[in-house]
């Protein structure tokens, strides 16, 4: 059984990803407003990926027989000016998420919960490979989105983005 404080902070985990996903989806609005459609499809997918981590969690508590419970999913407040705005709100959201894994981490570590800690060791990997991707997105919008033509073409590597369920989500 799952302290009660691991359980409080994987559960509130589950609602802070499906956050993540209205969020992504919110940026999608954005670019697709804009005209940016692989910019929106690449957000599209994003948001897919963050309602497949609120999942796997949900799945971890369930499976370790604590009730799950869900709260109001708030509406992001973020207003944009320009394409670079969402990029940037992207990297730090990402950051806070690493921040919110690390801290439950640290919590299982704390409290020897060893299964805990090997579930989100998935988690603390993908969250690394999230923060590289939207560093990544933020340093091409700097060098190619003031350029028309840049930008059309980071537009279209964006919109060559594949759903790619996660086979290799934590262990159980």
């Amino acid at each position: 059984m799952l302290e009660k404080n691991i359980a409080q902070l994987l559960n509130e985990q589950v609602n802070k990803e499906l956050y993540s996903a209205y969020l992504y989806l919110d940026f999608a609005n954005y670019y697709a407003d804009e005209g940016l459609d692989g910019f929106a499809h690449w957000y599209e997918i994003q948001a897919q990926e963050e309602r497949d981590h609120a999942m796997m969690i949900r799945r971890y508590l369930l499976d370790c027989g604590v009730r799950v419970t869900f709260d109001a999913i708030e509406k992001p407040d973020k207003s944009f000016q320009t394409a670079m705005d969402p990029l940037q709100a992207g990297l730090e959201h990402e950051e806070y998420v690493s921040s919110r894994i690390e801290t439950i981490y640290a919590a299982a570590f704390g409290a020897k919960d060893f299964k805990t800690m090997q579930f989100l060791d998935w988690f603390v990997k993908e969250q690394g490979e999230e923060e590289k991707n939207a560093d990544d997105m933020v340093k091409k919008m700097q060098l190619f989105g003031g350029d028309s033509k840049g930008l059309y073409m980071l537009n279209q590597e964006l919109a060559a983005r594949v759903y790619t369920p996660s086979a290799t989500g934590p262990a159980m």
